[in-house]
């Protein structure tokens, strides 16, 4: 198939890993799914909670579901006719390969840096050739224009200002967050259709 020459087709047939499905991941799997993507496999294994809906696609009745159970049901609203694979499980060094196998792009969306560090370690070790979209430096009030969009590795792209963090006492704001998303969800969109830069 020649992407470029029909691009809504080759993002319907493609399938992405989303692994972490709080602010960053609800909010790039929402803008995955309205630009068309036909496959998502939503990774999480926590529940909503009502400090999560400040920043995440989540709302009020959706506090005690399970993320990826609510986040599909969203999605579904937005396009019925998306598929879903729900895995609800805590992404580890030994079930991470499973847990994403068949994805065309993989998307790192999860809070701690070590578990960012495992993600990206394993994933760029044991599945090299699929492209890997992870952030950091998200937190705080700095310019949106602070955030960008950086290929890292041959196929790792990361996504935020490398430098604000949560540890350092600052506040996630829902526009920084999802300006983060929206670079991560674009890095996606480039890659299905075949460029290499971000």
């Amino acid at each position: 198939m020649d992407v470029k020459a029909d691009p809504r087709a080759a993002l319907r047939a493609a399938t992405v890993a989303i692994i972490g499905c709080g602010g960053l991941g609800s909010n790039v799997a929402s803008m995955l799914v309205r630009s068309g993507v036909g496959t998502l496999r939503l990774i999480d294994y926590d529940r909503v909670e009502e400090d999560n809906l400040n920043r995440q696609l989540f709302f009020r009745e959706d506090i005690g579901r399970l993320k990826t159970e609510a986040l599909a049901d969203t999605l579904r609203r937005i396009t019925p006719e998306v598929t879903l694979i729900e895995v609800v499980a805590r992404v580890d060094a030994e079930n991470i390969l499973g847990l994403v196998a068949g994805a065309d792009v993989i998307v790192e969306a999860v809070d701690g840096a070590a578990d960012k560090a495992m993600i990206v370690n394993a994933c760029s070790t044991g599945l090299p050739d699929v492209p890997l979209v992870t952030a950091s430096g998200l937190a705080g009030s700095g310019s949106a224009n602070e955030i960008v969009s950086e290929r890292i590795a041959d196929n790792v792209y990361l996504v935020g200002d490398l430098a604000s963090d949560v540890r350092d006492g600052l506040p996630l704001f829902a526009s920084r967050v999802m300006a983060a998303a929206a670079h991560e969800a674009h890095v996606v969109i480039r890659v299905l259709l075949g460029y290499c830069e971000p």
